[in-house]
């Protein structure tokens, strides 16, 4: 599908897991996404290792790409505790790398972080007992504020909230009930509700649910890779979506979904 002068479209997907041995394995894959979108978004996990080596070899994959591309980090990016590395790759890249800021394309707001696990609803982790407990509940709170903070600057009349972690129930349904309190957490659904926006996109839950939405119906997708490979077979394994074409400005209503679409 070709782009179109009415609206904005996002290809937005997560979860790719670049190793050492995947140069040159996916370069049709974002020319792919490129072609039919006015911007590419990353969900985190971009790297398997969060190594520097896999880092640079996605950085030469997005080469293909000739859209903006905006990208939070997963848990994986973080796992050999150099994820300042990863991103620098990536922002030399031409990736704008968002960990609790904001960004503006074709007059829709972007506002990224991480975020972080806990649970949810009632499941939720609270900050009581040890030390690590508290450290745990701490950083999904400090999370959930990065995410508050950056949608609170932003001034566009349509918004997307960029994340790893889900905030919602409904797209991780599909994963094992015991591991929900990993995949995610309520705490990132509290800044949805204050400052509302037009979609959320997450990855992280391989195989949760591609659709959902948060209690004021605002619709969040799950765009791990894995999970859009299994469930759309057939389908190139990213999720397209639209906004329509708006002047900038602060709005005055809140935005709401009903004016966006899933393009199928």
């Amino acid at each position: 599908m070709g782009k179109s002068a009415n609206t904005v479209r996002f290809a937005a997907v997560g979860d790719i897991h670049v190793t050492r041995d995947s140069a040159g394995s996916l370069r049709g894959f974002f020319a792919q996404a490129s072609a039919a979108a006015d911007a590419l978004l990353l969900c985190g996990d971009l790297t398997d290792y969060g190594t520097a080596e896999e880092a640079r070899i996605l950085a030469e994959e997005l080469g293909a790409v000739s859209v903006p591309i905006v990208a939070v980090l997963g848990n994986h990016d973080f796992e050999s505790g150099t994820p300042e590395v990863v991103t620098e790759i990536l922002t030399r890249a031409g990736v704008r790398v968002l960990d609790g800021g904001s960004c503006e394309i074709e007059g829709v707001g972007i506002a990224g972080t991480k975020g972080f696990a806990g649970g949810f609803g009632r499941g939720s982790l609270g900050a009581w007992g040890e030390p690590a407990i508290k450290l745990f509940v701490q950083e999904a709170q400090q999370e959930a504020m990065k995410l508050e903070s950056a949608l609170a600057k932003l001034r566009t009349a349509r918004r997307i909230a960029l994340l790893h972690y889900a905030p919602v129930t409904g797209t991780v349904q599909g994963e094992p009930v015991e591991i929900f309190p990993f995949l995610g957490s309520s705490r990132l659904e509290e800044p949805l509700l204050r400052y509302p926006v037009d979609a959320v996109f997450h990855g992280h839950a391989h195989r949760g649910t591609p659709e959902g939405r948060t209690i004021n119906g605002v619709p969040v997708f799950n765009v791990a890779r894995p999970l859009l490979l299994r469930a759309r077979p057939g389908q190139p394994p990213f999720w397209l979506y639209e906004l329509p074409r708006e002047e900038t400005g602060v709005p005055q209503a809140a935005p709401g979904p009903a004016a966006a679409q899933a393009v199928p």
